[in-house]
């Protein structure tokens, strides 16, 4: 059957099931991931979607047949693979997954060696054109074998080495695994704390029963927000459906912005790791930044996209990088991301600065007003030159980068325009230094775009 390129993204596969992705594609996928890689060894593991099982057998299938031994992980989160893919020295490791999406999306995250990301670029654009145009190679002369491994505890273990638990207060916390991957992984770190502990959504359920997995979207944090007022709680927490990314509630239910959380990181490594380097994305308040340098470290500002994100890391031996969508990558995590250092990472600053999460956070709502992301939708990509042109003309006499779209940069206000790498949309990130002001330059350049 002819696949669907467009399930082919900029940092993963994802469509549809079982319309654009099903058990035939992910065969498909198999054989010409394991050929692409000229891997012999690789591990495979999957989220808790009903069609997953079904999705991760097929490629597994596919991948036996070009040669490759797999290590099949079974279910657990997309974080947890990229740990198993360094810890076992593995040649590469595929997550089935679809993140975020409703119940009815699958797709598969894959990575390298040193779980290093295949992108669009880098071995997803190749996958998609061996099969599509049937330049797959012969299955190999013998199959490659097939075991089972937990590395649960290993993968806590490693986890819990980022903090110190005995510094941790026993807070009041509400966590919220929305169905998915945390449900398995949060009770054995939290068991592990003194803490308070409400459970919502704890029951891993690829139907999703309550709510979807996305906290970015405001009526999944119904249940938790709720939760944390009615209990007066210190803090609340929720993971996205694969659990590599967690999202934060401040006592009195307000929902965190990633750039405030990129902050606190950033500050939390900066307590123990003075000097160091953070890297975070364009799109974020210049409470990273400024954050970095009180502190005396360094933030480097760079491109969206996680496969930009752990490169610059690299590059610049930075301990820790942030994005405003809840990804958050860590140095001694193999510059991956992960959605269950940062929830310590963050109890652990609260205890030691004997602060609640609103606390931490007021220096920054009183500084820096931010706009949150503002689509424009456009009639085609071909706009985008000229969107871009006519923002760096009215803005003349700014500081200018087009590290991702352009950046515009003045002493009381910046933003970022950026296209989507799907749509054909426009996307706007303002900050300033009042509310008043966020808002005039927000319309002022919003009628620029729209103009």
């Amino acid at each position: 059957m002819p696949i669907n390129p467009s399930i082919f993204k900029a940092y993963d596969v994802r469509g549809l099931y079982p319309s654009e992705i099903n058990e035939e594609v992910a065969h498909q996928i198999g054989r010409g991931y394991v050929a692409y890689l000229k891997a012999t060894r690789i591990g495979v593991s999957r989220d808790m979607r009903v069609s997953s099982p079904g999705i991760a057998a097929a490629f597994i299938e596919g991948a036996r047949e070009q040669g490759a031994t797999i290590i099949d992980y079974g279910m657990m989160g997309t974080d947890m693979l990229y740990f198993a893919v360094v810890q076992d020295d593995l040649e590469g490791g595929v997550q089935v997954t679809a993140s975020h999406n409703p119940g009815g999306y699958n797709g598969l995250k894959m990575v390298r060696a040193g779980a290093l990301p295949l992108s669009g670029d880098a071995g997803i654009g190749d996958i998609r054109d061996m099969i599509a145009n049937d330049r797959l190679p012969p299955p190999a002369a013998a199959r490659g074998s097939l075991t089972s491994r937990n590395l649960v505890p290993e993968y806590v273990q490693k986890v819990m080495s980022f903090v110190d638990p005995a510094v941790i207060e026993p807070f009041n916390v509400v966590l919220d695994a929305g169905s998915g991957m945390a449900g398995l992984v949060a009770p054995l770190l939290f068991d592990r704390l003194p803490c308070k502990v409400t459970r919502l959504c704890f029951e891993i359920d690829g139907t999703f029963p309550h709510h979807e997995a996305n906290p970015l979207i405001e009526e999944n944090r119904r249940d938790i927000t709720a939760e944390v007022l009615r209990q007066k709680a210190d803090i609340g927490i929720a993971w996205d459906g694969d659990a590599d990314r967690c999202f934060f509630i401040d006592g009195s239910g307000e929902f965190i912005s990633g750039d405030f959380i990129t902050a606190l990181l950033s500050e939390a490594f900066l307590l123990k790791h003075p000097g160091s380097t953070v890297i975070y994305d364009l799109r974020a308040s210049h409470a990273v930044r400024d954050t970095a340098a009180r502190l005396g470290g360094t933030a480097l500002m760079n491109r969206v996209g996680h496969a930009f994100i752990k490169k610059r890391m690299r590059d610049d031996d930075a301990i820790f990088g942030g994005e405003v969508t809840g990804h958050y990558y860590f140095r001694d995590f193999y510059y991956a991301d992960n959605g269950f250092i940062p929830a310590l990472l963050i109890l652990e600053l609260m205890s030691k600065k004997n602060q609640s999460l609103r606390e931490l956070l007021a220096p920054f709502r009183d500084r820096y007003f931010i706009s949150g992301e503002i689509n424009t939708t456009l009639r085609s990509m071909d706009e985008v030159p000229r969107k871009l042109s006519a923002l760096e003309a009215r803005y003349p006499d700014a500081t200018l980068a087009r590290l991702d779209g352009i950046s515009v940069d003045y002493p009381g206000w910046h933003f970022n325009v950026r296209a989507s790498n799907t749509e054909p949309l426009l996307r706007l990130n303002l900050e300033a230094s009042t509310p008043a002001e966020m808002a005039r330059r927000r319309d002022e350049v919003l009628a620029v775009i729209r103009g």
